[in-house]
């Protein structure tokens, strides 16, 4: 993929490219920040240039909590519609969100990275590029199902995990910026929830109005609420969930690669 476009929010803060680049016979050419103009608004965009032989590859990174000069916008007021038409007049192919995400499923341990496969939004929010005319768009499949594939295969072998490891699960949505109740995540669970976030799914929905191909890399960072082995009535910190997460950039990082190889 020639151009892609990479959001990070409190799974990967800031686009550090490192060694993972060279290993993949790589080179860094430059670094260019820059402030793409929407009809909804400004989005700081940093755009990576890679070289691998002859052929040149783009990253166009997005921070989705930008917030003037920092990156703390709440999630429940992220412009994301100026996000995803920045992403698509940048000419990106595609796009992969990562999202740190509160575990549900038992089978999803802090430190685990898996995909979303569907999503669950009972927010009653509306996130459409349509406020004018009734345009109803299809999400059947919210996310690409080709690039699913190719990710699923590469976690699964990134993190060691066997054929019968689950990689796919099903992403709710959280209003936010609250984390939620021991009873909330019980009744998410029964509806058919296996994590909960505050911010992916208006991304996905936007970006299929667009027609873009949108995945979304998942770094469990913490148990949901109640769910902490040994107290169920443990407090949730952003900082800590924040942290974990970006310690667990490694699959992420061969995610990226793959997707530009």
């Amino acid at each position: 993929m020639e151009r892609l476009g990479v959001i990070g929010g409190t799974g990967l803060i800031e686009m550090t490219l490192g060694s993972q680049i060279e290993e993949a016979g790589m080179t860094l050419i430059r670094t260019d920040s820059i402030t793409a103009e929407t009809p909804w608004g400004d989005v700081p965009l940093t755009c990576m240039t890679l070289k691998k032989g002859s052929e040149s590859r783009e990253i166009i990174f997005l921070q989705r909590h930008h917030n003037g000069e920092g990156s703390n916008m709440p999630p429940h007021a992220i412009n994301h519609r100026a996000n995803i038409m920045a992403l698509k007049d940048s000419g990106c192919g595609a796009i992969m969100a990562v999202c740190s995400v509160g575990a549900i499923a038992h089978d999803f341990p802090p430190g685990k990275v898996s995909l979303a496969e569907q999503y669950i939004d009972f927010t009653g929010v509306a996130s459409t590029f349509h406020d004018d005319e009734a345009v109803f768009t299809s999400v059947t499949e919210p996310f690409s199902l080709e690039i699913n594939r190719i990710l699923e295969k590469l976690l699964r072998e990134s993190q060691n995990f066997d054929a019968n490891e689950n990689l796919m699960y099903t992403y709710w949505l959280a209003q936010g910026p609250h984390f939620e109740t021991r009873a909330e995540i019980d009744a998410i669970e029964k509806l058919g929830g296996d994590m909960v976030g505050m911010t992916m799914p208006r991304e996905a929905k936007l970006a299929r109005e667009l027609e873009i191909p949108y995945v979304a890399v998942c770094i469990s960072s913490n148990w949901a609420a109640g769910r902490e082995p040994g107290d169920s009535t443990a407090d949730l910190h952003h900082h800590e969930v924040s942290s974990k997460a970006n310690t667990r950039l490694g699959p992420v990082w061969d995610c990226l690669i793959k997707l530009l190889d």
